[in-house]
Order: structure tokens, then C-alpha cells, then sequence
């Protein structure tokens, strides 16, 4: 069975992002192997210690190494991508040459609770991982205006439109990270 490395964007334990990517993995779940892939507790990204990385930046990359795939839930923060999922990429990629992104298959999601969801910060996002080497899920995209009656706290999906949403996207993500 394949491994996903499950990485939200948002550092709020009530995100509902967190929600997203707990109910994407409940439909996902005897399909792919998922764990999260905490980013909260990475420093600001400095060139200067490449040489000697701090020990949460060498847990985030051997946490991402030993993934098959990667699925990225995040939000979106004045149209772009949040900074703390920036700072966790810019660890992961470096020292230059040394990336652990490279030759990966992933997917990116995301909720806000405004209409366009997370439209916008996901373009930008998709060259990112393009860029370092991701071969991204190229559809369906899923960017949710989430709330209470659609997704729980607990990752329960309460509506039915949603849920058929969601399950599209996870059976194409099955098909994608089996092609690498």
C-alpha cells in the first residue's frame, strides 16, 4: 500500500483544513496508508543552516522522504499560500540539490470559509511543487467553502454533495500515486 504524507498548511489545531484532511483520509482510508506530517514546529527557513539543520528541520525531511506521495491541505491567506507551509517547502527543498520532494507524485486541497475557497493560493502552489519536482494530481480540484454543516471537527462529512466531491478526488488520487 502506498504512503501519503498528509501536510496542512494551518498551524490552528481547529483548522478546517485539519477537518479536510481528516475526512479526505477517511475516504481514503484501506487504500493509501496516510500520517501526518506535522510543519508547526520548523524555525524560519535560513540558508545558513544547511550545513548543520536544525532537528525539526531533519525530521520534517525524512518524514517526507519516506513518503510514496504527498497530499498538501491548505488554506489560503491573502491569496497565497500560508506562510507556514512556504517555510516547511523551503526546508524540505534545501540545501540545494538535497530535495526531498523530488520524484514524488501529490495532491493539494483546500478550505476556506469564503466562497472562492482556496482557488487562488492553489496556482501558485502547483508551480511551487512543480518546480521541485511533484508530479501534482491535475484534477479534480478541491477548494471548499467549509463550515459546521458540511464538514464536522471531527472530519465527519455531513453533506452529500460534498462527500461525492471528496470521494471523486481521493479515487483519482488512488489511480495517480499507483502510476509512480
Amino acid at each position: 500500500m502506498k504512503t501519503v504524507g498528509v501536510i496542512v498548511g494551518s498551524l490552528s489545531a481547529s483548522s478546517i483544513n485539519r477537518r479536510l484532511a481528516q475526512a479526505l483520509i477517511g475516504l481514503g482510508e484501506g487504500r493509501l496508508a496516510f500520517s501526518f506530517i506535522e510543519i508547526g514546529d520548523l524555525p524560519l527557513y535560513n540558508r545558513d543552516l544547511d550545513a548543520a539543520m536544525p532537528p525539526q528541520a531533519l525530521r520534517f525531511k525524512s518524514e517526507v522522504k519516506a513518503a510514496d506521495s504527498l497530499l498538501i491541505v491548505s488554506p489560503e491567506y491573502n491569496r497565497g499560500v500560508s506562510a507556514a507551509l512556504k517555510n516547511a517547502l523551503e526546508w524540505g527543498s534545501r540545501p540545494a540539490g538535497q530535495s526531498v520532494f523530488t520524484g514524488k507524485s501529490g495532491a493539494i486541497a483546500g478550505a476556506s470559509g469564503g466562497n472562492i475557497g482556496t482557488a487562488i493560493a492553489q496556482q501558485p502552489l502547483r508551480n511551487i511543487l512543480s518546480h521541485m519536482g511533484v508530479a501534482v494530481l491535475p484534477g479534480p480540484e478541491i477548494f471548499l467553502k467549509v463550515n459546521d454543516d458540511v464538514i464536522a471537527p471531527d472530519g465527519t462529512i455531513r453533506d452529500e454533495g460534498v462527500r461525492k466531491l471528496l470521494s471523486g478526488f481521493v479515487d483519482a488520487y488512488v489511480t495517480w500515486t499507483a502510476r509512480f
